[in-house]
Parts: structure tokens; C-alpha cells; sequence
């Protein structure tokens, strides 16, 4: 049952102010407590309910995204152990997570609030950073997690283990570790195929690799990739989902896995992916 509503927007006022202060009346109409971000409070008068981003998931039973996928994947990192579903309401662009218009939000909070919403679970990807045999570095991501190049032109070489087997060494620009979610961000631009969101697999595509049989993998996410590196440069970087970077230096190690609980989206009831894949990629368009 949903009694509390988190809700995080993203920092563009002059939206936020069209669309907060009629879902706080709907939200009231329902008699829901209600607590948002910063962000969403420089746009309404002080009330009290204002409370910092991260403490949001374990306040709320139900957390409401406003903004684009980028909004969206900066909410999923952090809701930690919290299952709290998200309802995400494209306020951006393209828009391949937050497929939630503003013309469904009402009818599909109906929805939520009656126990009638339809959920899409989503695997999210953990990174390990392992520096001297220690832990420096962990962090979450929805869409994918980058080992890329620092920024003059030289390429990096990268060793590729799963479950402990030596697979390959890449000589290429960087690697991309995505999960299904990730499959239509940076890999698709790199030349990865589309998966299905459910689909329990992780996908690892090279970046502009020198070695053209070099090709994307799909592996079980079961599995427990590794990667260390070689650069003539200091400057290598892991980026998740394009918005949180470390610093890698040589030696480190590089784990990723899957995390034990999974995103859960709030879906329109009708609207299929491959429906999203047509509008959002122009597909059957001259």
C-alpha cells in the first residue's frame, strides 16, 4: 500500500514548476505524505518537506522521477537495498527509461495507488574497484560501466577474465560492461545489439577496437567479470552510467556483478518495449 511518495526532479525549474504544484494537489486529494528534493523545493514555497536526495528511498513507498533517463539513472543509484518502485515522467528528450508522458502520469498514479500498476524489473550492475588487494571504490549503475581511455589518442590494452578464465585482450579505446537496460546507451552507439530488458545477461562491447575480430560478447549475469589494464597514459577512467567517474591506476582490478535487487519500474499498462524501440529509434520511418 502506498502512504508516502518521494519525488526527485531534475534541475530545470521553469519545467518543474509547470508540473509539481498539481501533482501535490493530486497527491493530497489521496491523502499521501509527501516528501521531495532539493530541486523540486527551489520551486515551491518552504513547507517543511524538503529532505537531502539520498535519504529519499527509505522515507517513501512509492519515489515519482521527474526529469529524463538521465534524472532516472542518478535516482536508481540510490536506492541502495530499498525496492521502493520508481515511476519516472520524461520531462527530457529521447526518453528510453522515462517512457511515462505527461498525459499518463495522473491515469497511471491512479493505477499505482489502486495496486493495478504494471512493474518492469531491471538488473543493476555493481563495480569494484580492487587496488592492493582493498576495495577503494563501489558503485552502482543501471545502464552500464565504462573503462575508457584518458584524452590523448593512444589506446588501452584490457584483459578480460569471466568467472576466473582468461577470455581476451582488447586493444581498443575503452570497454563497455552494460546490463539489458544499457543496451540502447553508449554500447548501441558503439555498434552492440539491443537486448531485451529481462533478459539476464550482461553485454561487454569494445570501443573502436584494433582488432576487428573483436566483437560484442553477451555473457550469463551470473558471471563475475574482471579487467585489468595497460597504458602507456595514467589517465584511465571507469565511468557508470556516463554521471560518476574513478580514477584508475595500474594494477587495479575491475569487478563487476550483478546486484542482488533489482530496479522496479512503474510501466504504462499498454505500452510494450518494442513499441518505446519504434518511437524512441524511428523505426518503419522514411
Amino acid at each position: 500500500m502506498i502512504r508516502t511518495v518521494g519525488i526527485i526532479s531534475k534541475p530545470r525549474p521553469e519545467e518543474v514548476e509547470r508540473v509539481v504544484p498539481q501533482l501535490l494537489e493530486r497527491l493530497a486529494a489521496f491523502n499521501l505524505e509527501v516528501f521531495y528534493d532539493s530541486q523540486t523545493a527551489a520551486c515551491l514555497p518552504p513547507d517543511g518537506r524538503e529532505r537531502p536526495r539520498e535519504q529519499l528511498p527509505a522515507l517513501v513507498d512509492l519515489l515519482i522521477v521527474l526529469g529524463g533517463d538521465g534524472t532516472l539513472l542518478a535516482a536508481a543509484r540510490l536506492l541502495g537495498e530499498h525496492t521502493v518502485p520508481i515511476l519516472p515522467v520524461n520531462l527530457g528528450g529521447l526518453g528510453f527509461l522515462t517512457s511515462v508522458t505527461l498525459d499518463e502520469l495522473y491515469p497511471i498514479l491512479q493505477q499505482v495507488i489502486e495496486g493495478k500498476h504494471r512493474i518492469s524489473e531491471r538488473v543493476l550492475l555493481q563495480a569494484e574497484v580492487i587496488r592492493d588487494g582493498n576495495v577503494v571504490a563501489r558503485q552502482r549503475a543501471l545502464n552500464d560501466a565504462v573503462l575508457n581511455k584518458g584524452p590523448l589518442a593512444r589506446m588501452v590494452d584490457l584483459n578480460l577474465q569471466i568467472d576466473g578464465s582468461y577470455v581476451c585482450s582488447y586493444k581498443a579505446d575503452g570497454l563497455i560492461i552494460s546490463t539489458p537496460t544499457g543496451s540502447t546507451a553508449y554500447s548501441m552507439a558503439a555498434g552492440g545489439p539491443i537486448i531485451y530488458p529481462t533478459v539476464e545477461a550482461f553485454l561487454i562491447t569494445p570501443i573502436c577496437s584494433h582488432t576487428l575480430t573483436n566483437r560484442p560478447l553477451v555473457v550469463p549475469n551470473t558471471n563475475r567479470i574482471e579487467l585489468d589494464f595497460e597504458s602507456r597514459e595514467e589517465a584511465v577512467f571507469l565511468t557508470l552510467d556516463g554521471q560518476v567517474g574513478v580514477d584508475l591506476k595500474r594494477g587495479d582490478l575491475v569487478v563487476i556483478s550483478k546486484v542482488p535487487n533489482k530496479l522496479r519500474l512503474v510501466r504504462p499498462a499498454r505500452k510494450t518495449y518494442f513499441e518505446i524501440l519504434r518511437s524512441k529509434l524511428k523505426w518503419e520511418e522514411r
